[in-house]
């Protein structure tokens, strides 16, 4: 009885049949905010190793995600950098119920590709000798809602507003920077954060109590074996090594 349980359970994975061969392979579209870019693709490759399932990644904002989706875009589950959106897709009934969780917990920090530019802390925000600054669009991207935070909290956004870039999306506003197109920028942790290897540049990671906690929310779209065993595999413990490997927070 116990080797019958053990094969419904994976076939109910969509990771072996009961029969001879193995489950057809499968294909699922996942929609992911830009920040977590790199997380996943170490996630969906180990998802792919082990099931033989396909994960396609759609990245970009988790406001252009979120218009998208309410306009029938065919995703089957979407990957957030916030609350609000898989909350609003669960009242509007088209997130499936009870599927929404807490994926990981941003953290935002001011970077530059330049070593000792920014010294740990603020004081390069309070000199202001930068010709421009690059934060995500607040209306689009939480880390660019949590940048804009930061920088009333210093009492400096208002001053600075002909100096600040908004990128689409947190992966642009770190091309931005990236590129020189701005000296320093407000971006995710986990850009710079790469498992194994030194950070470059100089970097200020902001204590948490300067913006809003970005708790990054999943939540599944359509009803699919494939992609809910992706969202469970998601909460497995490999999977969160990953995530916290990329320097992100879990709940």
């Amino acid at each position: 009885m116990k080797r019958i349980w053990l094969l419904l359970t994976l076939t109910t994975a969509g990771i072996v049949t009961l029969g001879t061969g193995p489950a057809k392979a499968d294909e699922i579209r996942v929609a992911v905010s830009s920040n977590f870019t790199e997380t996943i693709k170490s996630i969906g490759t180990l998802f792919e190793k082990n099931t033989g399932h396909k994960v396609s990644l759609i990245f970009g904002s988790t406001g252009k995600h979120y218009a998208q989706i309410k306009n029938g875009a065919p995703f089957h589950a979407f990957f957030a950098a916030d609350t609000r959106r898989p909350e609003l897709l669960e009242k509007e009934q088209i997130a499936l119920p009870k599927s929404r969780f807490t994926y990981a917990v941003g953290k935002v920090v001011l970077w530059s590709p330049k070593t000792g530019y920014v010294n740990g802390d603020n004081q390069v925000l309070k000199q202001g000798k930068f010709r421009h600054i690059a934060i995500a669009n607040p209306k689009l991207a939480p880390y660019g809602q949590a940048a804009q935070e930061i920088l009333q909290t210093q009492g400096i956004w208002e001053n600075l507003q002909k100096r600040v870039v908004r990128g689409e999306n947190i992966g642009q506003t770190f091309q931005f920077v990236k590129s020189s197109n701005a000296e320093l920028g407000f971006i995710a942790y986990s850009q710079i954060k790469r498992p194994g290897q030194p950070m470059t540049g100089s970097v200020w990671v902001i204590p948490q109590s300067l913006y809003s906690p970005i708790n990054q929310q999943a939540v599944l779209l359509k009803e699919n074996p494939t992609a809910r065993a992706f969202l469970e595999f998601v909460r497995s413990k490999p999977a969160v090594e990953i995530i916290q490997a990329y320097g992100y927070g879990t709940l």
